[in-house]
Order: structure tokens, then C-alpha cells, then sequence
């Protein structure tokens, strides 16, 4: 007769852990979603499985990961189309799952077999993941754990690729406004990694796509948002200023309307009296050399709207420059008045 009262459990394989990971998952249908107790029980459960993933895949914090193991788990994920349910189960996780399961993410992603990212491969083969992805960001709660997962997605060139040609690529320039700042801003950060991590791959996109790429960039520098027109300049100058899209850049430029675009945000950012500090300091450095340039322009005959452009801008900057003459008289006259 036995008297061990404990059981030793072994580790589980990959192979169970792809298996219970998909079970937990599969378990969030319908009719668990709209039972609570049923509910719960479930999300404890994927919560367990994700934490015994996480150790597997990156170790226990006492010993390093097998790497033969990691490789089996993400063949298994692969082969047992978890990663899709990993995508599509997410709205439904628990923070504590979907921060493990950002977490894993890289990994799973980074992680070679014979040479071969698996992960990625799989998700070259279903797409339609990625666009799911980009849609989230409409769901406050999972947008900024579907933003890193997307921005790890986006350092391999088909995957950037996809989604460039993609009609989700147009959601961005809606989430980049949305009121939420905190989703607002990560929906920039990943739409600027879009724009800069493979700049021949955007080059070719800019050049096949210019005239809607631009149509709609061009609403995001005249936003009422000054965030965003700020950002949106920023990744502008970035994108345009790599060696790659330097074509691109030379066709911006030619044109007008462009142009335009740039002396309405001089324009606001002259006339706004609530200039931040830094914003200040910037124009009052570089008041005299904006003017030469405003001078030098020359405005198009008949472009009516440009010339009025022009001269409203190059209104406000000289405005702009008599105010600070003011303002350094009237110290200068305080600063005698307080010696005398």
C-alpha cells in the first residue's frame, strides 16, 4: 500500500501544451461568453495555459528555455491553427492573458525553425489575421495589445506589405484621430513603422499609390488636431527624407498643393496664441529666415488661393516679428526704468 499523499506531476510536452491551449480557447464560444460563472472558469483556465507558454517559451526565471521544446510548441501552434485562435480569442482574454500573450508574441514570431519563420509563414497564408488586427484598435480595451503585436508583424516585409496594399491601411488615418490619446498615439507609432521600417518597399507603394496616399495624408497635416497635424509632419519628413523615396520626395515637392498645405500649418502655428514654449522659441530663432523665404516665393499668376496663402502667412510672420520687437523693448525699457 501507497502512503504518498503527493502526486509528482510531469511537465507537459509541447504537444500538450499546444492541445490545452487550443481546448481553453475553443471553449470561449458563444454560449460560454454569455454564462459568467462559465465564463470565468474558461478565462482562468487560457490564463493557466498562456503562463505555462510563456515558460516554455522564454523559461522559469531559474532555467534557460529547451530550445528543441520551443521549437516543437511552435510548430504545434502552427500546425493546430492556435495562432488563429490567438488572434481571434483575443477581445474575449483577461488583461493578465493578453499581456502574456503580447509577451509571447515576439517570441513566436522571432523563432526560427530550420531556418523557416514559422509563425510568420502561417500568418502569410491567413492574412485575414492581420486585418483583424488593424480593426481592434477600434476596441479601446485590446487596441494598444493589438498595436505591439502588430508593430512586431510589421518588421517582416511581406507582412508590412500586406497591409500597405490592404484596404485597412486606410483605417489608420481614422484611428490616428480617434479621441481615446493613449490609442490615438499608438495607432501613430504604428502607422509610422509602417511608413519607415522598409523603405523600398514603401517607395514602391508611394509610387504606385501617390495621388490617394496623399489626398489622404494631406487631411491628416490640416487636421484641427494639433497632435496630429505634429505627428503627422514628423513621420511626413521621416518617410520622404529616406534614400529610398527621395523620387518621391522630388514629385512632393513640385507640387502646389503641397506646398499650400505646408505654409497653412506655418500659418497655425504663427497665429495660434496659445504657442507652446518650444514652439516659440523655434519661430523667434528662425523668424528672419522664414521671412527671406516668404519673400523669395514667387506665387503662381491666377493661383489666387496661393497668393492669398502667401500673403496671409508672410502677414503674420512679419506681425509675429513686431511683437517680439515690442516685447524685448518693453523689457529692455522695464529693465532701465528698475536701475535708474
Amino acid at each position: 500500500m501507497s502512503f504518498s499523499f503527493f502526486k509528482i506531476l510531469r511537465p507537459k510536452t509541447p504537444q500538450e501544451v499546444a492541445k490545452s491551449i487550443k481546448d481553453s480557447l475553443m471553449a470561449l464560444d458563444t454560449k460560454t461568453v454569455f454564462e459568467v460563472k462559465t465564463l470565468e472558469k474558461a478565462l482562468e483556465e487560457v490564463e493557466k495555459n498562456f503562463v505555462t507558454m510563456r515558460c516554455m517559451l522564454s523559461g522559469d526565471g531559474e532555467s534557460e528555455p529547451n530550445m528543441d521544446q520551443v521549437s516543437q510548441l511552435v510548430e504545434e501552434l502552427c500546425k493546430e491553427d492556435v495562432v488563429a485562435l490567438l488572434i481571434y480569442k483575443l477581445p474575449i482574454l483577461g488583461w493578465e492573458a493578453r499581456k502574456n500573450l503580447v509577451y509571447c508574441w515576439s517570441i513566436l514570431l522571432r523563432h526560427k525553425v530550420d531556418s523557416k519563420y514559422c509563425c510568420v509563414e502561417y500568418i502569410e497564408q491567413h492574412f485575414e489575421l492581420l486585418d483583424f488586427l488593424v480593426v481592434c484598435y477600434d476596441n479601446k480595451e485590446v487596441a494598444l495589445n493589438c498595436g505591439i503585436m502588430l508593430r512586431e508583424c510589421f518588421k517582416f516585409p511581406t507582412l508590412a506589405k500586406y497591409i500597405l496594399e490592404s484596404p485597412s491601411f486606410e483605417l489608420f488615418f481614422k484611428f490616428v484621430e480617434l479621441p481615446d490619446f493613449d490609442v490615438a498615439s499608438d495607432a501613430f507609432s504604428t502607422f509610422k513603422d509602417l511608413l519607415t521600417k522598409h523603405g523600398k518597399l514603401v517607395a514602391e507603394f508611394l509610387e504606385a499609390h501617390y495621388d490617394e496616399f496623399f489626398d489622404l495624408y494631406d487631411k491628416l497635416l490640416t487636421s484641427s488636431n494639433y497632435v496630429t497635424r505634429r505627428q503627422s509632419l514628423k513621420i511626413l519628413s521621416e518617410f520622404l527624407l529616406e534614400a529610398p523615396n527621395i523620387h518621391i520626395m522630388k514629385h512632393y515637392i513640385q507640387e502646389v498643393r503641397h506646398l499650400k498645405v505646408m505654409m497653412t500649418l506655418l500659418r497655425v502655428f504663427v497665429a495660434n496664441p496659445n504657442k507652446p514654449r518650444d514652439v516659440k522659441i523655434i519661430l523667434a530663432k528662425n523668424q528672419e529666415k522664414l521671412l527671406e523665404l516668404l519673400h523669395n516665393l514667387s506665387p503662381a499668376k491666377g493661383d489666387l488661393m496661393f497668393q492669398d496663402s502667401h500673403l496671409l502667412a508672410l502677414a503674420l510672420f512679419q506681425a509675429q516679428k513686431m511683437s517680439n520687437l515690442r516685447r524685448k523693448r518693453s523689457s529692455s525699457s522695464r529693465k532701465s526704468r528698475l536701475s535708474g
